[in-house]
């Protein structure tokens, strides 16, 4: 995936800088999001790989399967990433492009896992203490997985912490195993 990096940066970098000049960052983010989800779709990448398909017609068959109204120079980046053979670069400037916005914003993702169903104040006093530890304020998404037994795992950019029932069960069978 490090060459799909490589390859997606300029074109995160570039949509990113053009938004801000134009005061169109947040105007990015879900198009951008839509976007790369559908190219995880199998018939929209059949379609698009069409080669009979022009561009102007993949670019707005794109454009017409958003959700979200996309932005002014929206038809001109997928005609570039189009002519460039790019498309399926579309998730990883997608997720690129929330990290240049975050990084500017001083704002960072945070995904919390939890056994069970979280109540309000619970994520929110986890959230602000996590937001004090990491000196950042965190945009949070909660979700519920089962399989952690009980406790929570939190991931912030390339941190996580596990307090996980499951992970101290499988820290203590590699302990009693390695003996």
């Amino acid at each position: 995936m490090a060459e799909l990096s490589t390859i997606a940066r300029p074109y995160a970098e570039a949509l990113f800088d053009a938004a801000t000049a134009k005061g169109e960052r947040d105007a990015w983010v879900a198009p951008l999001e839509e976007l790369g989800a559908l190219m995880h779709h199998p018939q929209v990448t059949q379609v698009v790989g069409d080669p009979k398909l022009g561009a102007d017609a993949v670019a707005n068959l794109l454009a017409g399967l958003l959700k979200s109204p996309l932005p002014s120079e929206g038809k001109n980046f997928l005609a570039t990433l189009i002519d460039n053979d790019r498309l399926a670069t579309l998730p990883e400037i997608s997720t690129q492009y929330r990290a240049l916005k975050n990084a500017a914003e001083g704002v960072a993702d945070c995904v919390i896992e939890s056994a069970f169903p979280l109540a309000d104040g619970e994520a929110a006093g986890l959230v602000q203490a996590l937001s004090k530890k990491f000196a950042l304020k965190l945009k949070p998404t909660v979700h519920v997985d089962p399989s952690l037994i009980g406790g929570v795992r939190v991931t912030v950019g390339d941190h996580v912490l596990d307090t996980s029932v499951k992970t101290r069960l499988a820290q203590m069978q590699a302990a009693l195993t390695a003996a």
